[in-house]
């Protein structure tokens, strides 16, 4: 895929300067040990737990409900360390975007790359099911230069940011490997990679309502669950094959987990189908619950008679 060039005359206008200056430091944090950057990014995630009120209280109420046998706490310890990871993550962007390839191989380690190269071989394309895992940025990356090494780009869906400046420097960063990343709408886009036989990173975790999901229980909670795994799945004849980075303890990098393709998906059945990728979630989710993104308003449309979560 050939860089999005950047559009100098909008973003050197003086909107953009303080971002500009964001990313600036982003960069320069970038060339720092990993384990600083940890520990910048732990202090990070706690002044962010006490300046980001309304997403800290989102991910208090998601806790609440997920894990209702949790003390006030142990969820509040949780929470704690959630936004720790999200401040880790947010620095990793900057190795993620304009890490040399050396760095981003050394970051983390991939196991059951097989899994993946084995349904690529059925010839009709791969779709990486995964979530809003803290690590989706830096472990896309570290996979994407893998792939790049075995001739096959990582393909992504992703929501398009109303920031010119950040749309432009996320498309460069997340597509340096050759792959295409294309909105969430593009359809065509999404059916054409798989039709060329390449892998497609996709988390369908966000509630975009009823309208393109069904309820489905995410530990516990009836959720809106998009059905279009199943339905890209079924038109294509694509594998599905689970995928999450996961950050190691004791700042040891990151584990990238590919596990087999699903047998028997999709079934033919939306509800039995949406249940089933929740379930893949559902199972690293509770392995790291603080590395998941609990600030989205991912229980958003409640079934009939449930009052809202969110007020």
């Amino acid at each position: 895929m050939t860089r999005p060039a950047i559009p100098w005359r909008e973003v050197l206008k003086p909107r953009y300067w303080l971002l500009w200056f964001g990313f600036g430091l982003l960069r320069l944090v970038s060339f720092l040990p990993y384990r600083w950057r940890c520990a910048l990014g732990r202090a990070l995630g706690k002044l962010l737990y006490r300046l980001a009120g309304k997403r800290r209280r989102i991910s208090e109420l998601n806790l609440q409900l997920c894990f209702p046998d949790l003390d006030a706490a142990a969820r509040n310890a949780l929470l704690r360390e959630n936004f720790q990871h999200l401040g880790m993550a947010i620095l990793d962007t900057g190795v993620s975007w304009w890490g040399s390839d050396r760095q981003i191989r050394d970051m983390g380690a991939i196991t059951g790359l097989e899994h993946l190269l084995e349904a690529l071989d059925h010839g009709k394309g791969v779709i990486l099911l995964t979530g809003h895992m803290m690590a989706l940025d830096i472990g896309g990356q570290i996979l994407a230069e893998t792939m790049s090494r075995h001739g096959k780009p990582l393909y992504a869906m992703y929501k398009r940011s109303r920031n010119t400046l950040v749309e432009v420097l996320m498309l460069r960063g997340r597509g340096r490997y050759g792959g295409l990343v294309f909105k969430r709408q593009d359809l065509r886009a999404m059916l054409g990679s798989l039709a060329d036989n390449n892998p497609v990173w996709y988390a369908p975790d966000q509630d975009f309502g009823l309208k393109q999901g069904v309820f489905a229980d995410f530990l516990g909670v009836p959720t809106a669950t998009l059905t279009a795994t199943a339905k890209f799945a079924a038109k294509t004849g694509a594998k599905v094959v689970p995928y999450f980075p996961v950050r190691l303890p004791g700042d040891q990098g990151f584990e990238i987990r590919i596990m087999p393709a699903l047998d028997d998906y999709p079934s033919g059945d939306d509800v039995t189908d949406a249940r089933r990728s929740n379930e893949v979630l559902e199972e690293i989710v509770r392995q790291h619950p603080e590395q998941y993104m609990w600030l989205h308003r991912r229980f958003k449309t409640r079934p009939e008679g449930l009052p809202p979560v969110y007020r």
